[in-house]
């Protein structure tokens, strides 16, 4: 059984140590030049320091919403592209399928103007 899973493991184990290496370089040969205003939080544009209940404008919404278009995009392209052979013109006619739903939420979104920002 561990030859079938050698590979995942080995690859796994690579990254782990290069992964902890890079991380334990920059924490010791980074800069440390701590100021008031990298310490403060930040988060979506607003103020640190304002009410908590305060309303959330509609383009952080919208901006979000493109994210993730883009991301599941990117996440159903790869293996979709990689099995096209095997999954014919079905599998052609289903992505397209898909692309056209995600095209259709950008255009809403374009629409919107969640990619103007001001």
């Amino acid at each position: 059984m561990l030859p079938n899973y050698l590979t995942v493991l080995v690859y796994l184990l690579v990254g782990i140590v290069i992964g902890g290496a890079l991380l334990t370089l920059g924490f010791l040969l980074g800069p440390k030049q701590p100021d008031a205003t990298k310490s403060q939080p930040y988060e979506c544009g607003f103020e640190a320091f304002q009410d908590a209940r305060m309303k959330f404008e509609v383009r952080y919404y919208l901006v979000a919403i493109l994210f993730i278009l883009f991301d599941l995009e990117m996440t159903f392209l790869f293996p979709w592209a990689v099995a096209l052979r095997r999954i014919g013109w079905p599998g052609f006619g289903a992505m397209m399928l898909f692309l056209l739903v995600l095209v259709v939420g950008f255009l809403y979104e374009w629409g919107k103007g969640g990619l103007e920002w001001e």
